[in-house]
């Protein structure tokens, strides 16, 4: 008898793990398949092991875009990147007479405006972590730049062998369904024509990969946390001031009860107002308890987590994490590399830009020299150290003439140890 009702038993179970596996499978396939579903897992022809998805990325970008629109947290970060990288200003230097003309000619050209677009430009790179260029130059050799939005772009096409040698750029379809494609700006390869070509850059780009990701993608959900978190202590707080009166008495009936509530609600004590009640009453009052104190220490916890992602210290986030000067000025230290890195990155796009558009112009005016020697230079990060840097180079400068007196070294050596204590670089005009 024991024997035949453990055998129902397992039979019963195994029939209700057959139906729950049935229910699962119905429920599945009842389900409407839509685009964030159904690429679930997919990737596209051509994407690198190393990027993300197509539709993972697409989404990022889009997330991304969408906090800098609207939280106001995500938008300084980003204006603080533009504004130490960008804010300072940017000119071109260039020895060569003609080549000089030309690239402040296109510099300042109305349709170019590049002191303008260089917030445009930081803002994109931050932004989205990739910055796509399309370069159309017309039959006197004058080019212009426009930047093309990275969440337009749908594939990049690059040779079998080497993800960095990048060959096309193919955007996503209109609503009229046309899909335009740019060919990779090639000097070695420029057809005559000079038709419009596609210059792509990207930061935090993992090796391998072809696509950058936006500065704010590690702190996304964070940010949405933070904002989530800081909704909910206003609604709470909105409600701070709010209180319900609670009267206890002896009623001799329902009716009695009703009568008086009824009484209280037309006529509400007003707010300062003296209340005398006779003993039958006892009146006390319900308030919300917040307890901000405890709150303040999680909102603090998650703001500290997008200040580490997107290293910046809190104080430049409005959150003073400590009164002393020395301690804020020690903590901004990371945060003046990083962006001395970024204004690096961004130099070096525009000497490319520049250079390919020299190029261009040389095809069509053959005094023009394509390979003269020119140079962004960028404003200062912080003027915070320039008070350091030239009284070390005060006394550089002082020690380097002494040993250039006594033959120790020659006129190059004493230029580049002041213009090294100096903080500057590149190329050192010869002494007199």
């Amino acid at each position: 008898m024991g024997i035949f009702n453990r055998k129902n038993r397992t039979n019963t179970m195994e029939a209700q793990v057959q139906e729950s596996a049935e229910g699962e499978l119905r429920t599945g396939l009842s389900l409407v398949e839509t685009d964030g579903s159904f690429l679930v897992g997919a990737s596209a022809l051509g994407d690198q092991p190393r990027d993300r998805h197509a539709y993972d990325r697409l989404q990022v970008m889009d997330d991304c875009l969408d906090a800098w629109r609207f939280n106001p947290l995500a938008r300084r970060i980003i204006e603080l990147t533009t504004q130490y990288v960008t804010g300072g200003g940017m000119r071109v230097n260039c020895t060569d007479q003609r080549a000089r003309e030309f690239l402040l000619a296109f510099w300042q050209h109305p349709l170019n405006r590049m002191d303008a677009r260089l917030v445009e430009l930081s803002d994109e790179l931050a932004r989205s972590g990739n910055l796509f260029l399309l370069l159309s130059t017309d039959p006197g050799g004058m080019s212009y730049l426009r930047v093309v939005p990275s969440a337009d772009i749908e594939r990049i096409s690059s040779q079998p062998n080497d993800v960095e040698q990048e060959l096309r750029y193919h955007t996503r379809p209109d609503l009229d369904g046309i899909s335009l494609s740019y060919p990779a700006y090639d000097p070695l390869d420029d057809s005559p024509e000079m038709p419009p070509v596609m210059l792509h850059y990207a930061v935090n780009r993992p090796v391998g990969a072809q696509w950058g990701e936006s500065d704010l993608a590690p702190v996304l959900r964070w940010l949405s946390r933070y904002a989530s978190w800081l909704e909910d202590r206003v609604r709470l707080n909105r409600f701070r001031n709010a209180f319900m009166y609670v009267v206890k008495a002896r009623f001799a009936s329902e009716s009695a009860r009703a009568t008086r509530q009824s009484q209280l609600t037309t006529n509400p004590p007003a707010s300062g107002s003296v209340l005398v009640t006779d003993e039958s009453e006892e009146w006390s009052v319900i308030a919300p308890r917040l307890e901000a104190l405890d709150a303040s220490t999680d909102g603090l916890a998650i703001k500290k987590m997008i200040a580490a992602g997107v290293g910046l210290p809190l104080h430049f986030l409005a959150e003073p994490e400590s009164s002393t000067r020395t301690t804020a000025e020690a903590s901004g230290g990371p945060t003046l590399r990083r962006f001395e890195q970024r204004q690096r990155t961004l130099r070096w796009i525009l000497e490319d830009v520049l250079r390919a558009a020299l190029r261009r112009a040389a095809r069509a005016d053959a005094r023009l020299n394509p390979d003269a020697v020119f140079q962004v230079q960028a404003g200062d990060i912080s003027a915070r150290d320039n008070g350091a840097l030239a009284e070390a180079g005060s006394k550089a400068a002082a020690v380097a003439q002494e040993l250039y007196a006594q033959g120790l070294i020659d006129k190059a050596e004493v230029l580049r140890l002041v213009y090294r204590f100096l903080g500057e670089g590149g190329e050192y005009v010869e002494m007199p």
